[in-house]
């Protein structure tokens, strides 16, 4: 009997409705959903365990914030570069040389194209030097077809000119500056409204004429040609004073000549060849008149002093300053010996005039004759007259030939002193 009710109570919870049912459900989905969450987390705590996978777990999480993070970096330092390189360029504009050459502003180009009339063009360019450098205040001129000038501007500190507003047509430049030679260019085309830039005009320096007056200078030149002569002796004992071996050594002043004179009228040698020359002539009785011994002696060698001095001081000395001529013979050493022979022998009759010029030997004929003529003084009374003086006049004449033909072929090889750079004509 007692076992009914339990019956009617598990009858009664059959009977229960069906909205308890639903309830139950949801209930079980949401333990069940906890507990799926706490297995996930568990399994990811454990995972975390070996240290490797720790890390790849936070990169893997972290990946979005850094791919983020390294735009704005790469943004930063783009941004960073471009200033750099604009605060470089100012830098740069700001240091530049303001004489070096450099292109014409486009600005300022701009600006004339802009304002010059319509149907105008214009010419620019920049002017320079052989070294490139930049020249400033040079006359530039543009010219039309007819040759008259149109405009004339200066260049400026950059070197540049610029001939705005010009009617097309055809022109020249030209530039001028100081120290530079002119320069004129080719024909130039202008069209309406061409902005025309020239190639660089490069202007070199220009050939200046010098005219060099030497004043001061004469009197050392000519003392040493002085200097030089007497050093020059043949075998280094005879005088060999009036040969040139310098074609274009310089003139000798009157008192030079003088000097040169006076020292080759008592150089020993000398003297010692006016004794020679008595002794000759009294050998062979020359001048019987004088006598024998040695009163005949001195005669003859004081004639022959008397011709040495006399012979040698007016035809190197008095007449070669009266004309201006060059009592020295000029060594020649080229060209053919029949050329040779004649220069020598002609110049016992042509000199070289002190401005350089061949003219008859005035001094040399003069100053032969004249010391003949003078020899009639001392001479015996049977010996003078005009015989005498033609005969010594002819004889020095020809000596002198002879020995400029010895002087052009021989003396040079065996004269000591002679300049190493005196090698005759050129």
């Amino acid at each position: 009997m007692r076992k009914r009710p339990v019956a009617l109570r598990i009858q009664g919870d059959l009977r229960k409705p069906a909205n308890q049912d639903s309830t139950i459900a949801r209930r079980l989905k949401v333990r069940a959903a906890l507990l799926a969450s706490n297995r996930h987390t568990a399994s990811h705590h454990s995972k975390c365990r070996d240290v490797v996978d720790c890390l790849f777990y936070v990169a893997r999480r972290s990946k979005p914030f850094l791919e983020a993070g390294s735009i704005l970096l790469i943004f930063a330092l783009t941004r960073s570069v471009l200033l750099a390189q604009e605060s470089f360029s100012l830098t740069a504009q700001d240091t530049t040389l303001p004489d070096a050459p450099q292109p014409a502003q486009v600005s300022t180009q701009s600006a004339a194209i802009e304002s010059q009339p319509a149907g105008t063009g214009s010419l620019s360019g920049t002017l320079l030097d052989r070294n490139q450098n930049v020249l400033q205040g040079a006359r530039v001129t543009v010219a039309g077809p007819s040759g008259s000038a149109v405009r004339t501007v200066e260049s400026g500190n950059n070197g540049q000119f610029a001939f705005t507003g010009l009617p097309p047509d055809v022109y020249k430049l030209t530039v001028i500056a100081a120290g530079m030679s002119t320069f004129i260019s080719p024909q130039i085309s202008l069209h309406a409204g061409e902005f025309r830039i020239l190639p660089p005009v490069i202007l070199s320096v220009s050939a200046v004429a010098t005219s060099v007056t030497v004043t001061e200078n004469k009197q050392q030149l000519a003392e040493e040609q002085v200097r030089i002569a007497v050093q020059q002796r043949i075998g280094g004992i005879i005088p060999n004073f009036y040969s040139s071996y310098d074609w274009n050594a310089p003139p000798m002043q009157a008192k030079q000549k003088f000097k040169l004179s006076f020292r080759s009228i008592i150089d020993p040698v000398s003297l010692l060849t006016v004794a020679g020359v008595a002794g000759v002539q009294q050998y062979r009785n020359s001048f019987p008149a004088y006598g024998g011994g040695i009163e005949g002696y001195g005669k003859r060698y004081g004639a022959n002093l008397a011709n040495h001095v006399t012979g040698i001081l007016l035809s190197r000395g008095v007449y070669p300053s009266i004309f201006h001529q060059d009592p020295r013979y000029f060594y020649r050493g080229t060209g053919s010996i029949q050329s040779r022979m004649l220069y020598a022998i002609s110049a016992a009759v042509i000199a070289r005039g002190d401005d350089g010029r061949w003219k008859p030997n005035y001094s040399h004929v003069l100053g032969i004759f004249s010391a003949a003529a003078i020899s009639n003084l001392y001479y015996p009374t049977s010996d003078r007259g005009a015989s005498l003086v033609l005969f010594n006049g002819l004889a020095g004449t020809g000596a002198s030939a002879v020995s400029n033909l010895i002087r052009e072929f021989v003396l040079k090889r065996i004269t000591t002193h002679v300049p190493k750079e005196a090698n005759g004509q050129p």
